[in-house]
């Protein structure tokens, strides 16, 4: 019988101070969120991986939530299993503290690498540089535990990842109250089962989750529909087919009827916080969106100045955008 091989690298972390707790990974193995992460609010998270023991993951939170260290979770976990040098395991308690395992007889290259509040590890590497990098990303991003535990995913694969290839990735972020209309805590829950470049899909998959339903941004960071923001959100609409008329910078009447549909039909409304106003993200999202149609309408042709000025009215006029229903519909 072939001895089954067993390749990941995740990362595992706490931001207590926002209440946040979760688990990132990649693997050439499908579905590896199916397997590797663990996480509850308040308590703490768990990558188990390597020849995994599932039953790391619902056990170390028991553990976790009844006040045990990171530290102690690993200890007693490994002492009670016998197939402990072909494990790896990583937690991050409800407090930050964290602690991982390599066993003996995970394949080359495997280890790990802790930190506060965090820890990165994985098997079947190309050389210990992945965790490395993967752990001086992790303490340099800036900003909340999702955008940090996607920037370490990529800079392990950026020193060659898991060393057969790649295939699946997932991001578990756990908040309190953070799910669906607020009824569980699991507030970013995403996988990719099975794609040629999974981490890169992942973000794309985030990126989409975070305009409909996540609310990350400052409301100070709000841009007024007026004067050069205006005349930009026209254009866009414009091309994609949302608007007809001049583009004159004006938010009039038939903008904000276009806009409104835009939001609508993108499942934005959540995004919608302000009266003639509008979030960065979602009008980067827009021109990205409106460009890419010009580059499909005109082939491999660089866009050129002055191209999202070509109204309805142009030989190429914009094609239809099909909605995908209102929010909280699935």
């Amino acid at each position: 019988m072939v001895q089954p091989r067993f390749g990941t690298f995740s990362v595992v972390a706490a931001d207590p101070a926002r209440g946040e707790w979760g688990v990132a990974v990649q693997s050439k193995f499908i579905s590896v969120g199916a397997v590797v992460p663990w996480a509850e609010a308040g308590v703490g998270a768990v990558a188990t991986q390597a020849h995994a023991n599932v039953r790391f993951g619902p056990e170390g939170l028991a553990l976790l939530r009844a006040g045990t260290s990171a530290a102690e979770v690993v200890k007693q976990l490994v002492a009670s299993d016998p197939q402990r040098e072909h494990r790896q395991l990583a937690v991050v308690d409800r407090d930050g503290g964290s602690a991982a395992y390599t066993g003996a007889k995970c394949l080359e290259w495997a280890g790990h690498r802790t930190g506060l509040g965090f820890s990165c590890q994985g098997n079947i590497l190309f050389a210990p540089a992945v965790v490395e990098a993967m752990a001086r990303s992790y303490e340099r991003t800036p900003g909340d535990l999702p955008e940090r535990l996607l920037a370490a995913l990529d800079a392990g694969q950026r020193e060659g990842g898991d060393r057969r290839g790649m295939q699946s990735a997932s991001l578990l972020v756990v908040r309190s109250k953070g799910g669906y209309d607020q009824g569980s805590d699991r507030w970013v829950d995403l996988r990719v089962d099975d794609h040629p470049y999974p981490i890169e899909e992942l973000r794309r998959i985030f990126r989409v989750y975070d305009l409909t339903l996540l609310e990350r941004e400052d409301p100070a960071t709000l841009l007024p529909l007026a004067g050069e923001v205006a005349l930009r959100t026209q254009r866009s609409l414009s091309v994609l087919g949302y608007y007809l008329g001049p583009t004159n910078g004006a938010w009039d009447a038939k903008s904000k009827a276009a806009f409104a549909k835009f939001i609508s039909e993108n499942n934005f409304e959540n995004k919608a916080r302000k009266e003639n106003a509008v979030w960065p993200s979602v009008l980067a999202y827009l021109e990205e969106r409106a460009k890419s149609e010009l580059t499909r309408r005109l082939g491999t042709a660089p866009v050129v100045p002055g191209a999202l000025d070509r109204g309805p009215g142009s030989a190429s006029g914009p094609a239809p955008v099909s909605g995908r229903g209102s929010k909280g519909k699935h």
